[in-house]
Parts: C-alpha cells; sequence; structure tokens
C-alpha cells in the first residue's frame, strides 16, 4: 500500500512542477509582505511563458521578476507601485489582465463585440434561407404543401 502512495505522490509532482516555481530562497520572513509579493506575482504575465503568471513560471526571467517583486515590497513600495514600476519597465503586456484604459477597450470589447456580430450575421442568414426556401417551390409543389397543411391542421378523419 505504500508503494501505492509514494507512486501516486511521484505522479502529482510530476504533472505539477509549476507549483514549486517560488523557490525556498524567494520567500520572504514577514508572512503580510509574501503573502502580498504572491497576489502580485499571480497578476504578473511571465515574458517567456506568455501564458503563465511569474508565480507559475520556472524561467529564468521570472524568478528575476519575482525577486524584483519581493525587493520592491522591502523598500516599502505599494503594491499599486510595484506593477506600475515593472509596467513602466516592461510595457502593459506583464500584466496578465489588463487594465480598462482607452487604449486597452479593444482588448476589452472586441471578442464580445465579434461574437455578438457573428450571432447576428448567422440569425439574418438562417431568415433569408427560410424565406428562399419557399421561394424556390413550384406553384404545383405551393399547392400540394398547403394541401398538405391543411389536412395536417384539420386532423385525420374520422372513422
Amino acid at each position: 500500500m505504500n508503494w501505492l502512495r509514494a507512486l501516486a505522490l511521484c505522479v502529482i509532482l510530476a504533472i505539477t512542477p509549476a507549483a514549486f516555481a517560488v523557490g525556498p530562497d524567494e520567500i520572504l520572513a514577514d508572512p503580510a509582505l509574501e503573502q502580498r509579493a504572491r497576489d502580485i506575482s499571480a497578476e504578473l504575465r511571465c515574458l517567456v511563458c506568455q501564458n503563465q503568471s511569474i508565480d507559475d513560471s520556472d524561467a529564468d526571467l521570472a524568478k528575476d521578476l519575482r525577486v524584483l517583486v519581493r525587493e520592491r515590497l522591502v523598500a516599502g513600495d505599494s503594491d499599486e507601485a510595484v506593477r506600475q514600476y515593472l509596467v513602466d519597465r516592461y510595457g502593459e503586456f506583464v500584466l496578465l489582465r489588463p487594465r480598462v484604459e482607452a487604449r486597452t477597450l479593444i482588448l476589452w470589447f472586441a471578442a464580445p463585440a465579434l461574437l455578438i456580430l457573428g450571432l447576428l450575421v448567422l440569425f439574418v442568414m438562417a431568415r433569408r434561407r427560410q424565406g428562399s426556401i419557399a421561394a424556390e417551390l413550384s406553384p404545383d409543389e405551393q399547392a400540394a404543401l398547403q394541401a398538405l397543411q391543411a389536412s395536417r391542421d384539420t386532423g385525420p378523419p374520422s372513422p
């Protein structure tokens, strides 16, 4: 049974290497500062991995950024001052969630607008197709269709 637990632990450790991205040498002695550093790091993009936070990344640059965040916090910077320092240095791309500003509005609203536009186009095309199917029937076919609809509306003949 112990070998099964050991195997399960090995599998878990193998599939979650990012959980140990923050090294023991990076952790601050003050738990409150460490929590602030983790919160900030979770919102910053790893510039190497690009779809991971620096808190989850093993890249050397991510480690450097984590250390930089901790240094700024120890120096007395506020959370926003640390974020702004990194944005000034690396650009808005360093934020996993870009800020809602005039220049980033397209990032926030382009996808929903395109989705709504696509749904509208599909709706209009479906409506046109319904109208064109009826228009493609010959007069004999339209009469037969109307007869079938009329017989369906009146119900089956009674015995």
